[in-house]
This record gives structure tokens, sequence and C-alpha cells, in this order.
């Protein structure tokens, strides 16, 4: 296993920019070692924006995933890590399902809508075709 990881490697393999990474060292969520003027990342650091990556593709925020990595460092260490994990998975959970059920309703009501837009049409004695076609090519 090697010791250390470039920039360039680290954003190669993660496919970010090496912008991104600068702001996670900056943010203090990574602190990879300087041999002069080149950042040199620790295996712990890959694991880390490998962490943060995921955290980000679940919708925690960075603080939210701060929050959680840094944990392991302090007492309680990884078990402190492991609640805290649970509880925002079940926060962020409930938000989805409260998003979920929002989006329902709104399709709902845009299928209310679409119902009376095509009766309005065939009382009007118009072609319903063109009317579909054009509702279902934007979407």
């Amino acid at each position: 296993m090697q010791p250390y990881y470039t920039i360039s490697q680290l954003t190669q393999e993660f496919g970010i920019t090496t912008r991104t990474l600068r702001f996670y060292e900056a943010e203090g969520l990574v602190k990879p070692v300087r041999r002069g003027r080149q950042r040199l990342f620790r295996p712990g650091d890959r694991t880390r924006i490998k962490l943060i990556l995921r955290g980000k593709r679940l919708g925690f925020s960075l603080a939210e995933i701060r929050d959680i990595i840094t944990m392991y460092d302090k007492a309680p260490g990884e078990a402190g890590q492991i609640s805290l994990l649970l509880q925002r998975i079940e926060s962020r959970r409930a938000e989805l399902l409260d998003k979920r059920k929002d989006i329902d309703l709104t399709l709902a009501e845009l299928d209310e809508v679409e119902e009376g837009c095509m009766a309005r049409i065939r009382e009007l004695g118009l072609s319903q075709d063109a009317f579909a076609r054009g509702s279902r090519e934007k979407a």
C-alpha cells in the first residue's frame, strides 16, 4: 500500500477537481502533509474524501459530514460516530419522505388540472390529440 497520494491521483480517482480537494483542506476535512510545494495525502485522507463524497450523495451538508468525520477523532470515537450517523440518517430519511409526499401531492394536483383541461377541450369540440401531444413532448 502506498503511504501517500498526490492531489492529481486523488482528483483522478474520485472525479473531483483540485479546487474541490483544496476546499476540503481549507475546511479542515483533510489534512495533507506538505513536501515543498506538493500536497501529499495519507490513506486516512483518502478514506475521508470517500466518506465526504458518499455523504454528499446522500444529501448531507458539509457541516454534517464534518461532525460525523471528526467524531471519530474524539471520545467516544467510533461508537459516537456511528450513533451520530444513525441519527443523521433517520433525519435525512424523514426529510426525503416528506419531499416524496409533497411530490406525490403535486403530481396528483397536476393530474387534476390536466383532466380539467382535457374535459374543457372536449367541451369546445377541439382535437385532443394536438393538445395531448404537446403536453407529452414537454415532459
